[in-house]
């Protein structure tokens, strides 16, 4: 259990996540199939998978959990030409216009009937509790689809206090001052892509595999541009991408750490020890490095009274 990207949430205050009594929690909005006439469901699931019960694994003072959305593709465009079928055959056949009040109705009974018949597509998003470091990690891009994580969250529990981790210092400046002196702060190092924005946002650069400490990168610079994506690698570690929203993309930890892990669960380990060694290591390495991340980048900005 890797994750490959990061939303990065803060409690903001200390609340009891007792393994056990979050478990408890989360069975009341358990992850289960579309009934007939649902467009979408949502609700937990193992972290594990298939043939597993537990809703919440912990080690190590860490928390895993898993969301499940399945939800119903039924395309307009299908339900579209239904509708139009319908409305040319009661215009032809009784000579009269169909307008729009009889028109939702025809509509609405037409997803009434393929409702029932059309496909389900799940889909699964993991999130990390660190109770003793306040944090909650969620493994995706999308702050929807981690709001709606939260949100499922809070209901169970009663109360969820967290906020996103937001900077002192605009992210942007400190990618830019980054590429524009041709190094990251101590334990980071520039890779080689970044993307560089007008200040107006009409006009940018993706700069893909290249040199990102040449004169070419710096006249951008020297022109107004200013790094809104850039990455980078940390120690021995990992690498990962990082935008204006300390969003963190394409996450990747160093083959040493998950050769590791695998030495960690023992040669004859079966899928779940295997499963769990990685999260613990995973949780161990992101404990270092977020605190690191966050003072490189000129420290995390706490709301007064927090």
């Amino acid at each position: 259990m890797w994750f490959r990207n990061l939303l990065m949430y803060r409690l903001a205050q200390d609340i009891d996540l007792d393994a056990q009594a979050l478990e408890t929690a989360l069975a009341t909005k358990p992850a289960r199939p579309c009934e007939s006439q649902e467009w979408s469901t949502y609700g937990f699931a193992p972290p594990l998978g298939k043939g597993t019960d537990a809703l919440v694994q912990a080690s190590n003072g860490f928390l895993l959990i898993s969301a499940r959305k399945d939800e119903r593709i039924l395309p307009t465009s299908v339900i579209n030409d239904e509708l139009r079928k319908k409305v040319d055959a009661i215009e032809e056949s009784q000579q009269r216009k169909v307008y729009k009040k009889e028109r939702d109705q025809l509509k609405d009974e037409i997803i009434q009937t393929l409702l029932p018949r059309a496909f389900t597509r799940s889909s699964r998003i993991f999130a990390a509790i660190a109770p003793a470091e306040r944090l909650l990690l969620v493994d995706h891009t999308s702050a929807k689809r981690a709001e709606d994580l939260l949100s499922t969250l809070r209901e169970a529990i009663g109360s969820l206090p967290v906020r996103p981790v937001t900077l002192k210092t605009a992210a942007t400046a400190t990618l830019t001052d980054w590429v524009r002196n041709r190094q990251a702060d101590n334990e980071f190092w520039l890779s080689d892509d970044a993307l560089l924005r007008d200040t107006d946002e009409v006009g940018s650069i993706n700069a893909k595999h290249q040199d990102l400490t040449s004169d070419e990168i710096h006249q951008h610079l020297d022109a107004g541009k200013t790094v809104t994506r850039l990455s980078l690698a940390w120690q021995d570690k990992l690498s990962f991408v990082l935008d204006e929203g300390l969003v963190i993309r394409k996450l990747r930890f160093d083959d040493l750490l998950q050769e590791k892990a695998i030495d960690d669960a023992g040669k004859d380990a079966d899928g779940a020890a295997q499963f769990m060694a990685s999260f613990t290591l995973m949780m161990l390495t992101l404990r270092e490095f977020i605190p690191t991340l966050l003072d490189a980048m000129g420290g995390e900005e706490v709301p007064t009274g927090i």
